[in-house]
């Protein structure tokens, strides 16, 4: 007797959503009973046969279910009528009965796919977010995801342009601040309207709501230790052996001036004493002096194929990533700290330079903000400025503003250019 099963058609990888159909099998042949649902990978769990992480999953489930239940009654009953003619019909023939049965209206004959709308404000989405890649091309894809978790994906394809009105917007951010804070929201925003203008220079609209849509934000909280904590962070000893690699991993990540963790994990090789790598974020060539402090981090974690190992074991950094943070915070609650990231090591170290009386746009230039109009005469001397201040502030904060390459030549009392007066203060002391 011929068997049904729920099949989720993945054959074409390079498309986002795939076909679910109900597979009718005959003969060792197979045909397929379109069911007119399109879902992600991991919104089908092949293993209960079920939707999963769909914002109308319940509502699918039944009807998939449902439609399934009447198939195999159908096929039941026309064995039970004629289980010869059966028998000998084929896989193709017995869908075509089934179709003809429960959707006379989308027989074979007569299914006509709708035409598509080629401007909708998702197929432009898709398209400019197909454009960006690694952590960018993530930001976008989750905007993608609020967007369908609020109008569903056959709802959201419809969507043009010219309904991305104010009250559109407005309605979106209501449903957004259920779930997370301003900035965070934010983010979608600006996404949304990155798109907006990519259409608008395209030619393939001119509205646009955000002359008159402001979109939301907070100053961001300071996420940097004072200088105190930041020693105890660096003479502390974990209290279990598998998190110490975690903290080396924060203080690697200080010495080479806040390094992400994306770009650290991504390291190759040390240059003429120094690491050089195109940022994953801006895409830009970047440079960092390897002192002595860092480098006996790395010699202690050397790779195989990587500067050092900590990814090595892993599929890509991400999954490093979520378990960076599951050590650091067993060492938070060790130290008792509000909070302890990778992002508190880049935000300290900018505050202890500028307290230690580095310019701004030396800062700037250290964490990669620099402009592109630096010209390539200035390179040269603006790195060195970069790496002066890079020693300033670990002297500072290793070894409490005495300087580790000449020590013996330290002049008490003599207050650093442009420094704080509390730095001063600790110089003289």
């Amino acid at each position: 007797m011929a068997t049904t099963k729920f099949y989720l058609d993945c054959r074409r990888a390079s498309e986002k959503t795939h076909n679910l159909r109900i597979n009718i099998c005959q003969h060792t042949k197979t045909a397929a009973y379109p069911l007119g649902i399109k879902l992600e990978r991991h919104q089908w769990e092949p293993k209960t046969l079920s939707i999963i992480n769909h914002p109308e999953a319940k509502f699918w489930n039944n009807y998939i279910n449902k439609r399934k239940v009447e198939i195999d009654t159908l096929i039941l009953k026309l064995e039970d009528e004629d289980a010869q003619k059966l028998a000998a019909m084929s896989a193709t023939e017995i869908r075509d009965y089934l179709v003809s049965k429960l959707s006379p209206a989308d027989t074979p004959k007569k299914v006509q796919k709708p035409k598509e709308d080629p401007n909708t404000f998702l197929k432009w989405f898709d398209r400019f977010t197909a454009r960006k890649s690694g952590r960018t091309n993530d930001i976008y894809t989750a905007t993608r995801n609020r967007l369908v978790a609020w109008l569903g994906e056959e709802k959201l394809g419809k969507v043009k342009f010219e309904d991305i009105k104010i009250s559109w917007l407005e309605d979106f951010e209501d449903f957004l601040s259920q779930t997370a804070g301003v900035n965070a929201n934010a983010i979608h925003f600006r996404n949304i309207r990155a798109v907006v203008n990519y259409a608008i220079d395209n030619e393939v609209t001119s509205y646009y709501a955000f002359r008159r849509f402001k979109i939301k934000s907070e100053k961001t909280r300071k996420r940097n230790f004072d200088i105190d904590t930041l020693r105890r962070i660096f003479k502390h000893t974990c209290d279990e052996e598998w998190q110490q690699k975690y903290l080396d991993f924060f203080k690697l990540s200080f010495m080479l001036i806040g390094i992400n963790v994306v770009d650290l994990c991504g390291l190759k090789k040390i240059t003429q004493g120094r690491v050089e790598y195109l940022r994953a974020k801006t895409h830009r060539p970047y440079s960092i002096k390897v002192e002595k402090e860092a480098r006996e981090i790395i010699d202690r974690y050397a790779g195989k194929e990587l500067l050092v190992n900590f990814c090595e074991s892993y599929a890509n950094y991400r999954h490093f990533y979520n378990n960076l943070c599951k050590g650091l915070k067993e060492i938070k609650g060790q130290l008792e700290l509000e909070e302890l990231t990778t992002y508190w090591a880049r935000h300290s170290w900018a505050t202890i330079a500028r307290k230690l009386g580095v310019s701004k746009d030396t800062i700037a230039l250290a964490l990669g903000h620099g402009s592109h109009d630096v010209t390539d005469i200035y390179i040269e001397y603006d790195m060195k400025e970069v790496d002066e201040a890079n020693r300033k502030v670990l002297d500072y904060v290793l070894y409490g503003g005495v300087k580790s390459e000449a020590p013996a030549k330290k002049k008490r009392g003599r207050p650093r250019k442009n420094a704080t007066p509390e730095v001063e203060a600790e110089v003289a002391a």
